[in-house]
């Protein structure tokens, strides 16, 4: 039998070998195949390339700076009188609320109704004429104190004068001219304080002798001693308000002057050895508009052991400040109440500055980032003295340089950095 493969002609490749021939479209969409993928790949290496961070720059430049020292106070009156019973007997109920004016030697604060028993014998007698004496004494100190106020003011007086007139320039300094003034101001006030402690002496004089004056010459029926205020002010206290059986000394109402007030503090220990008397105070947070001025006029000698809020014992010292000006707005400050002092403890008229949110603290140095062209430079700082928003530089940048403002963790020296303001445009 024929083999039929011998007859079958020898054909083409089969059909599913043979190549399509090449056309115009699909060279087409083989190059766009191709700008797609190298798209992809660019993007993809663009978006993998470090961007510029965005930051704030601020600048170096000259100017002032002031350093304080900021505390919460409250004010208190400088003066305050305790009056007390002179005798034992009976007090009336006292009609005078807190805040009630009271003047010296005429308003009639309460009145004691002494029992004629204790007051008649011998013992009541040799007390009251004990106390006569000792209110005596008690007289002849304040006007001795008053003499000798008296004459330290005439001495720091005469000195303020003599500075006063004074005008040629460069002969004293402002420091000492104002401690000059400062002191005859002080002396002044002295003088005043010993008057009125003459004043209360008299008034306790005069209430010891009328107690003699009961006991020696008692009224039918018991007699009263009126208890009188022994200076001008305004009740700050009524300790004792209904009536009740006193004995001598019991606390009955408490007065001062609203007017004459001073600012104390409780300062760190470690802040309060930087304050001295004479330097400028700044009283914030006190109810007004704007804030006003003092000057500290004592920093005590003593400290005090305070807890704090978080339960740390820290060691403060009281600081005492006098209010320069006494304008309409301050009248309405009264006793213990809160205000926030700012000790001015160090000045320079013109010193570099730097913000104080650019520097950061890496192990014991003081660093920055510098704006350089679009790029950080990370430099060492001698920072100064710092008032929270500017910090003085020592060394380390020069005026006109732009520092970065809260430089974020990813800036490192050489970091590629655009200004916020700018990355905006």
């Amino acid at each position: 039998m024929p083999d039929a493969s011998a007859d079958t002609p020898q054909t083409a490749a089969p059909p599913w070998e043979a190549k399509a021939p090449v056309t115009r479209r699909g060279l087409v969409r083989k190059a766009l195949f191709w700008a797609v993928a190298a798209a992809l790949v660019l993007a993809v290496v663009y978006a993998m390339q470090p961007r510029p961070v965005e930051v704030e720059t601020g600048a170096v430049h000259q100017g002032p700076l002031t350093v304080y020292v900021s505390e919460e106070g409250k004010t208190r009156i400088r003066n305050r009188y305790m009056v007390a019973a002179p005798v034992a007997g009976s007090m009336q109920r006292v009609v005078l609320k807190p805040g009630d004016e009271v003047k010296a030697g005429e308003t009639v604060l309460t009145r004691i109704e002494p029992a004629l028993s204790p007051l008649l014998d011998a013992r009541a007698r040799s007390e009251a004429q004990a106390r006569v004496d000792a209110a005596l004494a008690a007289r002849s100190r304040a006007s001795e104190n008053i003499e000798m106020a008296r004459t330290s003011l005439k001495y720091a007086q005469a000195n303020w004068d003599r500075i006063k007139n004074n005008t040629e320039k460069g002969v004293i300094s402002d420091t000492d001219r104002d401690t000059f003034q400062r002191e005859a101001e002080m002396k002044t006030r002295e003088v005043k304080s010993a008057e009125f402690a003459l004043q209360v002496a008299d008034f306790e004089l005069a209430q010891a002798r009328a107690a003699l004056q009961q006991i020696d010459k008692p009224a039918p029926g018991g007699a009263s001693i009126e208890v009188r205020a022994p200076v001008s002010g305004v009740v700050l206290r009524v300790q004792q308000e209904s009536s009740t059986i006193v004995t001598p000394g019991t606390a009955i109402v408490e007065i001062g002057d609203p007017s004459d007030l001073e600012i104390e503090a409780e300062i760190l220990s470690r802040d309060a050895v930087t304050i001295k008397p004479g330097d400028a105070v700044t009283v914030e947070q006190w109810g007004g508009d704007a804030p006003a001025k003092a000057r500290v006029r004592r920093v005590e000698p003593a400290a005090f052991t305070k807890v704090s809020a978080l339960g740390v014992e820290e060691q403060r010292v009281l600081v005492l400040s006098d209010l320069v000006d006494q304008t309409p707005a301050l009248k309405a400050l009264g006793d213990r109440y809160r205000v926030e002092v700012r000790v001015a403890i160090w000045h320079s008229d013109d010193t570099l500055l730097v913000p104080a949110g650019a520097l950061f603290r890496e192990g014991s140095e003081w660093k920055t980032f510098l704006y350089d062209s679009g790029k950080a430079r990370s430099v060492v700082v001698k920072a100064g003295r710092t008032d929270g928003k500017f910090t003085q530089v020592l060394s380390g940048l020069k005026n006109g340089d732009e520092v970065l403002m809260h430089p974020p963790d990813t800036v490192r020296d050489g970091s590629q950095v655009v200004k916020r303001a700018e990355a905006k445009q």
